[in-house]
């Protein structure tokens, strides 16, 4: 999608997913619980920051969970001591993936097979489905949603005509596209989210536009720069 000029007033959102993790290498939910980057996300980290080093970005706000913050962190590593106008990167647990309750921890053949109830309502799209209880919380998807979005409005409506980097996870970036296309909750994920990619938007008068999704070029640059 062609970027346009963002309207006087109007903030620029740059909405990032996390580096990969070895639990997203092996497809094991991770939810609130807190895994760091692997290698191969670290390395996704720097190639981010450097694509970004050169951009206009007043604010880096990322989730408190430790594979956002670091890559939240390369971003401002990258940009060297005066590169932000603000100290960085903020942090805000709004940002934080959906918690999945008794799901976390699990790979998802072991999720059907523990619990297969919730699992059918899960894959079902059942968006008040509740989750069994676990070591956290579980958050049903619609109020999942309800606490992404308003939490990238209000960063938003805190500082209106800037830019600002916003290290989240999958399903706060699914949320922000549903959000910007007015998709129903219910429908199927049928759009990639890629580790580390850059998904840019404007918010206007408390609505959410996408501009671009899906950049992931830097990733794919540096894999044939690392070539020997």
């Amino acid at each position: 999608m062609t970027q346009n000029a963002t309207p006087a007033g109007a903030t620029t959102i740059l909405l990032i997913r996390h580096g990969e993790t070895a639990w997203n290498a092996e497809r094991r939910l991770q939810g609130h619980l807190d895994i760091a980057l692997n290698a191969e996300g670290e390395r996704q980290a720097a190639a981010l920051g450097a694509a970004l080093a050169g951009e206009r970005i007043d604010l880096v706000v990322s989730s408190d969970l430790a594979r956002a913050r670091q890559t939240a962190e390369a971003i401002v590593r990258a940009r060297g001591p005066h590169g932000i106008d603000r100290p960085g990167p903020q942090r805000d647990p709004q940002l934080r993936e959906r918690c999945y309750g008794g799901f976390e921890g699990l790979l998802y053949s072991e999720i059907a097979a523990r619990f297969p109830l919730e699992f059918a309502a899960w894959q079902a799209r059942n968006v008040d489905a509740v989750l069994p209880p676990g070591k956290n919380q579980g958050e049903t998807f619609r109020s999942f949603y309800e606490r992404a979005t308003k939490a990238i409005l209000g960063h938003a409506a805190r500082h209106p005509g800037q830019t600002l980097a916003l290290v989240a996870h999958g399903g706060v970036l699914e949320c922000a596209y549903r959000a910007a296309l007015g998709l129903p909750l219910e429908t199927p994920r049928d759009f990639k989210v890629h580790n580390a990619s850059i998904n840019r938007f404007v918010v206007e008068q408390g609505c959410l536009t996408l501009v671009s999704w899906g950049e992931i070029g830097h990733l794919r640059q540096t894999a044939l720069d690392d070539l020997p």
